[in-house]
C-alpha cells in the first residue's frame, strides 16, 4: 500500500490500482464499512478507555480556520484524533493500525490540495469521522442537491461515542478531538446529547470568508477523474467544487455559485441558523478566528477553558487571516450577525 499518495483532502492522479481498490472496499460500500466496524467493536471496545468526557469537536462553515484550530489543539498532545494514517479503514482504527504499520511508507509533509500553505503527512489530524456519519446516518441528511440539517438518533450518538473510545484506544489518549464542517448540520443534537463535550464554533469575517470559499470553489471545479470525485463523496466533502451540495438551511441561496454574493448568502444562511444553537448551549463556544490569530490571550483563555497546558501556537500567527476585509454593502447583514457572535465570544473569554 502506498499511503504516501494521499495529499490532504484530495487524491493525486498516481494512486495505483491497488490503492484505489482498497479505498473502494473500505469506503465505497456501506455494508462493508458497517461489517468492519462491527468486527472492530467486538475486538476492541471492551478494552478501550472509559468515556470520561472532556472531548472537543471543532466545527464551522468551510474555510473559517477550523483546520488550523484542530492542528493547534492536537499539538498539545492531550487528544486522540483520526489522522491520515487511519485511511482508508477509518471505522476500524485499531484493526487497521495493526496491519498498516507493516505496509505503509511515511512521507514528508506536503501542501494540501487547497493551496493554503497547510502541510500534511500521515500523522496529521483530519475530519475523517464524517465517514461515520455517512455510513450510519447518511440517508437522513445527504441528498443529491444538498445536505440537510438533521438530528441523529440517540443510538447513533451512543455508537459515535463508542467509536470515539476506539480511536482513543488506538492513540492511547483519554480525550477525543475531531473537526468536521458537516457537524454544523447536527450541532444542536450533539451539544444536547454530549454536555461533557465542548463544541468550538469558528466564526470568520464574512466577506473574507466568502472570498475564500469562492476561490476554493473555483479551484475544485475541475472535473478530475471518477475516483477523485468518489473519494470526496466518501468523505462527504461537498462544501465547494464540482460536486458542491449546499447546506439546506433556511434562506440558503440558489444563485450562481461563481459569484461572491452566492457565498455571502451561504455564510448568512449558515450562521443565522446556528445562532440560536450557540445561544442555547453552554458547551458551544464561539471562537472568532481573526482574534484567535491576532490576540494570544484568546488562545490562552481557550487552553484554560479546555483544561489544557498553555502552549505557544505553531501556526496561528503564521497562517493568520489578517484584519477584517474592506467594507462591502453586500456584507452588511452578515457583519451584523457576526457582531452578535463576537459579543457572545467575549462572554467566555473576556475579549
Amino acid at each position: 500500500m502506498r499511503s504516501s499518495r494521499q495529499n490532504g483532502d484530495a487524491v493525486r492522479a498516481d494512486y495505483s490500482f491497488a490503492d484505489r481498490l482498497l479505498h473502494r472496499i473500505a469506503l465505497g460500500s456501506i455494508a462493508t464499512a458497517e461489517t468492519l466496524h462491527d468486527i472492530e467493536r467486538t475486538r476492541f471496545l471492551k478494552v478501550s478507555p472509559e468515556d470520561r468526557g472532556g472531548h472537543v469537536i471543532v466545527t464551522s462553515l468551510a474555510r473559517a480556520g477550523s483546520t488550523i484550530l484542530l492542528r493547534e489543539l492536537y499539538a498539545t498532545g492531550a487528544f486522540a484524533s483520526l489522522t491520515y494514517a487511519d485511511m482508508p479503514f477509518v471505522l476500524a482504527p485499531n484493526s487497521w493500525a495493526s496491519i498498516s504499520s507493516r505496509l505503509r511508507h511515511d512521507f514528508e509533509p506536503v501542501e494540501r490540495a487547497h493551496g493554503d500553505g497547510i502541510r500534511v503527512n500521515l500523522e496529521s489530524p483530519e475530519a475523517l469521522d464524517q465517514v461515520f456519519w455517512r455510513v450510519f446516518c447518511g440517508k437522513s441528511y445527504i441528498r443529491p442537491d444538498g445536505l440537510l440539517p438533521h438530528r441523529p438518533a440517540k443510538r447513533d450518538i451512543a455508537r459515535y461515542r463508542d467509536f470515539m473510545r476506539l480511536v482513543m484506544r488506538r492513540a492511547g489518549k483519554p480525550r477525543y478531538l475531531a473537526k468536521g464542517n458537516n457537524n454544523i448540520l447536527r450541532l444542536d443534537a450533539l451539544a444536547s446529547a454530549m454536555p461533557d463535550t465542548t463544541f468550538l464554533l469558528v466564526v470568520r469575517d464574512p466577506l473574507a470568508h466568502a472570498r475564500s470559499m469562492l476561490a476554493q470553489h473555483r479551484r475544485f471545479s475541475d472535473p478530475g477523474d471518477t475516483f477523485r470525485r468518489d473519494y470526496m463523496r466518501w468523505l462527504v466533502h461537498h462544501e465547494f467544487g464540482i460536486d458542491h451540495r449546499p447546506y439546506r438551511f433556511p434562506g440558503a441561496p440558489e444563485g450562481d455559485t461563481d459569484t461572491l454574493d452566492y457565498w455571502l448568502g451561504v455564510w448568512t444562511a449558515c450562521y443565522t441558523a446556528l445562532e440560536p444553537v450557540a445561544n442555547a448551549h453552554a458547551n458551544v463556544l464561539v471562537v472568532p478566528y481573526e482574534a484567535l490569530c491576532n490576540r494570544p490571550e484568546l488562545w490562552n483563555a481557550l487552553c484554560a477553558r479546555l483544561d489544557l497546558p498553555v502552549t505557544v501556537p505553531r501556526e496561528l500567527s503564521a497562517t493568520g487571516l489578517g484584519a477584517a476585509s474592506a467594507a462591502d454593502p453586500a456584507a452588511e447583514e452578515a457583519r451584523t450577525i457576526q457582531a452578535r457572535y463576537l459579543a457572545r465570544a467575549c462572554e467566555w473569554w473576556g475579549g
